[in-house]
């Protein structure tokens, strides 16, 4: 069987480089033919002959550095000719360039480039009314965030708001790995259809298991099959809008707290605990109280969620039970508490405060979420 031999496909940074190679061959041809024709006919060094090539092809006439034999004028009639016929046919291929949309490319490829540098950023899908709020929340706290729309209005109305755009349809698998799936911390699929928020749900599980994902929909219905496609979190804003009129009308005080707490410098975090009793160590068994969280990080933890019950016989880790009771939700723990693999704990304090509760969980941490008030 004969080998077929294919043809190396060149890197798309080596093509878009490739319109600039003519003009400047020919204008490097013709400044160095030039310079030789001066010294072979002149005998001039090589600092008099480009300077005479220059000031002849840019037509500034400052005068002949000294005087020209004939050899020395044909050289120069040539170099005027060369040099204008260089001129226009890099005008010509600039305004080529222009109008085939290279720079436009150009553009596009660094800003590709500088996104694959983003790191635990998060996406945004989708930059309507719902976007808007979801980008200048997130970006108050500091975090990096890559806005994907394809209307150009709603663009532009990013771009003028600092935000990084990337204009692409975000169904798209393709589309998603650009903007960093794998290298995110959370997508929010915020755009004004269902179905597209579904199919970005879909494409984003199928591409990063792991990432976490926030969708929003219109309707339960549309909520519960994003559920199903895995998404995290469905959030409706007509059913939170609802509850927080109906929170403001029924309890006005405790809404106004929580107000006041968004605009401090305190956060809610959880705090996934590993299921594994090995990686707890010492931890796992002991009460609140005898781990002194408050006093040694400054944290409060306001709630403790117990994980799903085992299937099997729960085990025991040095006479102490290693999976916790029933999933149950603690609000306001006392000291008597255990901790327990695969519990999420929920604290609330400064940034400086939650850092230092995580460095001493250590690694019994599975992971760290934090809560918008």
């Amino acid at each position: 069987m004969i080998p077929v031999l294919r043809r190396r496909r060149r890197p798309p940074s080596t093509r878009l480089r490739r319109p600039w190679r003519t003009p400047m061959i020919a204008l490097a041809t013709v400044v160095n033919l030039s310079a030789l024709g001066y010294r072979l006919t002149e005998g001039w060094d090589w600092g008099d002959c480009y300077w005479m090539v220059a000031i002849t092809i840019s037509t500034i006439g400052y005068g002949e550095v000294q005087p020209l034999s004939p050899g020395g004028r044909l050289v120069t009639a040539l170099s005027i000719i060369g040099g204008l016929i260089v001129v226009q046919l890099t005008i010509q291929g600039v305004l080529g360039l222009t109008e085939s949309g290279y720079f436009r490319r150009m553009r596009e490829r660094r800003f590709l480039r500088w996104i694959e540098t983003m790191q635990n950023h998060v996406i945004l899908c989708g930059y309507g009314r719902i976007g808007r709020e979801i980008a200048e929340q997130i970006s108050s706290e500091g975090v990096s965030l890559l806005v994907v729309e394809m209307d150009d209005e709603r663009k532009r109305e990013a771009e003028e708001r600092g935000l990084p755009v990337l204009s692409a349809d975000a169904t798209l698998d393709e589309t998603l790995l650009e903007a960093g799936i794998h290298r995110c911390r959370s997508l929010v699929a915020a755009l004004p259809s269902n179905a597209a928020n579904l199919y970005v749900v879909l494409s984003a599980r199928g591409l990063a298991p792991g990432c976490r994902l926030i969708a929003r929909s219109d309707s339960e219905e549309a909520a519960r099959k994003l559920r199903l496609a895995g998404a995290d979190q469905v959030v409706s804003p007509y059913v939170a809008g609802g509850r927080t009129m109906a929170a403001t009308a029924l309890r006005p005080l405790a809404v106004s707290f929580m107000d006041l707490l968004a605009g401090s410098n305190c956060e809610v975090e959880e705090f996934q605990l590993s299921n594994d009793p090995l990686l707890l160590g010492d931890l796992s068994g002991r009460t609140l109280a005898e781990l002194t969280l408050r006093r040694r990080t400054g944290a409060l933890v306001l709630a403790i969620r117990n994980p799903e019950p085992p299937s099997q016989p729960v085990p025991t880790y040095r006479g102490v039970p290693v999976l916790a009771p029933p999933s149950t939700l603690i609000a306001n723990p006392d000291g008597d508490v255990r901790l327990a693999p695969g519990q999420l704990l929920v604290a609330l304090g400064s940034k400086e405060q939650l850092r230092t509760l995580a460095d001493l969980l250590g690694p019994a941490l599975e992971g760290v979420e934090t809560m918008q008030e």
